[in-house]
């Protein structure tokens, strides 16, 4: 069986990614905070496509941060009400998000 009642939530980062998500500067955070939101406008978008476009174009890169801590930071911009999400953002691959509308605060899942 397939489906996201069935799939596992995306996987956390291993020993050494978490070492290196540990030494991670503030400005670094940054840098993957900024290039989150640069991959996303008014328009839903997949959060696994929002974190792979971030990846990539994260200036300074650190090799070996992976996609379930970008994907963490995107739940972080929505607690934060910078984005608005829907669906599981525990699954990358069954949750969207976009630009909050001025104004809104943005805490939990919304629907279309």
């Amino acid at each position: 069986m397939s489906g996201p009642q069935y799939e596992p939530a995306d996987a956390a980062p291993d020993a050494a990614g978490l070492e290196r998500i540990a030494a991670l500067r503030p400005e670094q955070i940054q840098a993957i905070d900024a290039a989150l939101m640069s991959a996303c406008d008014r328009d839903w978008r997949k959060v696994a496509g929002v974190v792979g476009g971030a990846m990539g174009s994260v200036p300074g890169r650190v090799v070996g941060i992976c996609d379930g801590y970008y994907a963490a930071r995107v739940s972080g911009l929505v607690a934060r009400g910078l984005l608005e999400s829907r669906g599981d953002l525990s699954r990358m691959r069954y949750s969207e998000v976009r630009v909050a509308s001025p104004g809104k605060s943005s805490f939990g899942t919304r629907d279309p």
